[in-house]
């Protein structure tokens, strides 16, 4: 996959919450399961949530993809939210940010082609913090299209 060259932001602190997992190469593909509990279940329906969007928030990675994966929103603060949810402070971090043109299913493959091909290459190097999935107003999850990005937590 062509990776569409990033822009680079200074990404602010947020708290982050919502449906999560531990997920490894063979299970990620139970993501979206994720998402289409929380979109009808709690999408704008969250206490305390700041903005519009919603984020994918891989982290916690360990060798052989293995991470944990959050489905969830800003947050004001982690107080009076479901038991179920998952809580997750990101610190501000620098990121190389890349758009996605392309149908939510194919983002997995920006994903694997921004971290074997981008990255190598750049002269950049991971972070090794939270780096996520953004989707603004723009995103319609029934068609799948609009509004994606992906924040990759850079050094450099």
């Amino acid at each position: 996959m062509q990776v569409p060259e990033p822009r680079f932001e200074n990404g602010p602190a947020m708290l982050i919450s919502g449906l999560g997992g531990h997920y490894t190469a063979e299970t990620n593909k139970e993501i979206p399961a994720l998402w289409q509990r929380f979109g009808p279940e709690y999408m704008g329906r969250v206490p305390g949530q700041v903005g519009s969007a919603t984020y994918g928030v891989c982290y916690n990675f360990a060798p052989n993809e293995v991470f944990d994966y959050l489905a969830g929103v800003e947050v004001s603060s982690f107080k009076g939210l479901p038991a179920e949810f998952k809580q997750l402070s990101i610190p501000p971090q620098r990121y190389a940010v890349f758009p996605h043109a392309g149908h939510v299913s194919k983002l997995s493959e920006l994903w694997m082609s921004i971290f074997d091909q981008w990255l190598p290459k750049s002269g950049r190097e991971f972070a090794g913090g939270p780096s996520y999935e953004r989707y603004d107003a723009v995103f319609d999850p029934k068609s799948g299209m609009g509004g994606m990005e992906i924040w990759v937590a850079v050094k450099n």
